[in-house]
C-alpha cells in the first residue's frame, strides 16, 4: 500500500526497510522517547516485523522529496471496533522545526479517522512536550485518569478532529490540497485481506477514478473528498 500526497508518500513497510527503521530506532535521540528503550538486534527487528505484517498493523515509512525520514503507524486495527493506535516519529532532525511532521499525521488523520471512520488512541511519554503539543493541536485529549502515568493514553475521535484540528487542517490543504490524494493497493494488500477491509471503507463518490496498473489497483480522489475546511 502506497500512499501519495504532493511530495509526501507512505509507503506500506517492507523486510527490506526494516533495518533502516532498526538503526535509527536505536538511535539516542529516538530512543528517548519510547517507552521500550533496550537496544534491538536484527533478530529481535525480524520477529517483530513477522508479527506485524498482517492487516491489522499499518506501518509506512514517510519519504519527502524522495527521501526516507520516518515511520508512521496504525497499529492493533479493530476493523468492527473501528479502533488503532498510532504513532509516528522522524530520525531527520532537520525536520522537526518545519511544518512536517504536523503535515504527515494530518494526511494519516485524514485517511484514518476522516475517512476510514477509525478513534485512534495515542501513547506519548509524559515528558515528549513537543509531541503532546501537537497532537492535542490535532484533538488528542488525554484519557481518564492518566495524569500521573508515564506513558500517557490520548484519544482522537473524528467529531474531535475535526472541531478541534480546523487551524492545522487549514494550513494543510492551503499547502498541498492542490495534488491529488491517490492509494495504491498492491498484490500483497489483497493476499493479507487488508485491500478488501480498506476498498469496503471507500466511498465511492469519493474516488475520481480507479485504474489497474503493473504495480496494484490505484485510487485517484477527487479534490472534493479533501475540501478546504470554512474559515469560519
Amino acid at each position: 500500500m502506497i500512499i501519495t500526497k504532493g511530495n509526501l508518500r507512505f509507503i506500506k513497510l517492507k523486510e527490506e526497510d526494516i533495518e533502516l527503521v532498526r538503526r535509527w530506532r536505536n538511535s539516542p535521540t529516538i530512543a528517548q522517547f519510547m517507552e521500550f528503550r533496550e537496544y534491538i538486534t536484527p533478530e529481535q527487528q525480524l520477529a517483530w516485523f513477522r508479527s506485524i505484517n498482517n492487516k491489522y498493523n499499518l506501518y509506512f515509512i514517510i519519504e519527502y522529496d524522495f527521501r526516507k525520514v520516518g515511520l508512521i503507524n496504525g497499529k492493533e486495527i479493530d476493523w468492527p471496533a473501528n479502533t488503532m493506535e498510532v504513532g509516528v516519529f522522524f530520525w531527520e532532525e532537520s525536520l522537526y522545526s518545519t511544518p512536517l511532521p504536523a503535515l504527515a499525521s494530518l494526511v494519516f488523520s485524514e485517511v484514518g479517522v476522516v475517512y476510514g471512520g477509525l478513534t485512534a488512541t495515542a501513547h506519548i511519554l509524559r515528558d515528549n512536550h513537543r509531541a503532546i503539543r501537537y497532537n492535542r493541536e490535532m484533538g488528542f485529549e488525554l484519557c481518564e485518569g492518566q495524569d500521573n502515568v508515564e506513558n500517557q493514553k490520548y484519544i482522537l475521535t473524528r467529531e474531535r478532529y475535526l472541531a478541534k484540528g480546523k487551524r492545522l487542517r487549514k494550513a494543510f490543504f492551503t499547502l498541498i490540497n492542490r495534488d491529488p490524494l491517490t492509494l495504491l493497493m498492491e498484490p500483497e494488500d489483497y493476499a493479507i485481506g487488508l485491500a478488501q477491509l480498506v476498498e469496503e471503507r471507500i466511498d465511492p463518490d469519493s474516488v475520481e477514478s480507479i485504474a489497474e496498473t503493473p504495480q496494484g489497483k490505484l485510487f485517484v480522489f477527487k479534490a472534493e473528498a479533501f475540501p478546504l475546511p470554512p474559515t469560519r
